[in-house]
């Protein structure tokens, strides 16, 4: 991929430039929902565009008709302006650090021959998926029902990554962090963390193929977390770091943002906000329409087929 084309297109000279650079967008303000509003980043097809620095690109209904969600199509998030445009396998290093042993550096040639992989089929969904549609409006990113796919993913467990590095006793959480970067001092990196027992689960992985082809680089290249039931924040994109901590994880990501009411299914009233809020983790159950799609005209009389996606937590979680 090419550095310079990939800072032109995602906006380095600004909004002005990356429209001058696609064809087919009309504006990079107000509502997107028609053919004209997509746009098309490199290694994507035409997506829905949210925002160009960050990026965040949501994935057109359609492509839910297949199982698996296309790696060109699949939606894009990030929180940080500072995202990373081009990656040197050569030396670029998974580091494993903190309450260990024995400190890890490993190339992405060692992850593929030196663990066993694995392979897990699983949904990847921002927990703002569809808050153009809540009532009351919400701040943040006004995601339609395009903001999730599913997708095979290829790689290695953290356990074994864990095991090797022989963690502590006394271990409590593991976090996370990639290649990404703040814009400003004042803003926090954007570092997850998941509890030392989830994190051995065998099935939280870090993957280093998406659909048997290399992860593109607006959804993670060169490794990616991948944290099967768990909302997308935790699929931490470009890792590059893992810390094994003797106490709770905190940071402005955890403490301050995703954070929903503690009470059943995260609810609460305009009126009564909630007191207690805990962070937002696991999937609710779901659905959505994915045909007829949503600008398509429907004629009286004429039969109309109907389709539709769900998918929710595995009930032994």
């Amino acid at each position: 991929m090419n550095r310079r084309g990939f800072l032109r297109l995602i906006g380095a000279t600004g909004a002005a430039a990356l429209t001058a650079s696609c064809n087919r967008i009309n504006s990079v303000a107000g509502t997107l929902s028609s053919p004209a509003d997509l746009v098309r980043f490199p290694e994507k097809t035409e997506m829905i565009l949210l925002t160009d620095r960050p990026p965040q690109l949501e994935t057109p209904l359609h492509y839910f008709r297949q199982d698996l969600t296309p790696n060109e199509a699949f939606f894009v998030r990030w929180h940080l302006e500072g995202v990373p445009t081009s990656v040197d396998l050569r030396t670029f290093r998974l580091n494993v650090s903190g309450h260990v042993r024995q400190p890890l550096q490993l190339s992405v040639d060692e992850l593929r021959s030196q663990f066993e992989p694995i392979c897990i089929i699983a949904v990847n969904q921002c927990s703002g998926n569809s808050r153009s549609f809540f009532e009351p409006r919400v701040p943040g990113g006004q995601w339609k029902h395009g903001a999730v796919g599913n997708a095979k993913w290829t790689g290695v467990s953290v356990k074994s990554i864990l095991d090797r590095s022989q963690v502590k006793s006394g271990a409590v959480d593991v976090s996370f962090n990639g290649l990404d970067a703040p814009p400003l001092p004042s803003v926090s990196d954007f570092v997850k963390a998941l509890s030392i027992d989830h994190a051995r689960d065998g099935e939280v992985m870090i993957a280093y193929a998406m659909n048997d082809q290399a992860l593109p680089m607006v959804n993670g290249f060169p490794l990616r977390l991948v944290v099967p039931g768990w909302y997308g924040t935790y699929w931490v994109k470009a890792l590059s770091d893992i810390s094994v901590l003797p106490q709770a994880f905190s940071n402005f990501w955890t403490d301050n943002a995703y954070r929903i009411p503690s009470g059943p299914n995260g609810t609460e009233s305009p009126k009564d906000l909630a007191k207690d809020t805990v962070p937002i983790n696991r999937f609710n159950v779901r659905s959505i329409f994915v045909r007829p799609d949503p600008d398509e005209t429907l004629h009286p009389g004429i039969p109309t087929e109907i389709e539709g996606v769900a998918f929710r937590l595995r009930s032994r979680d």
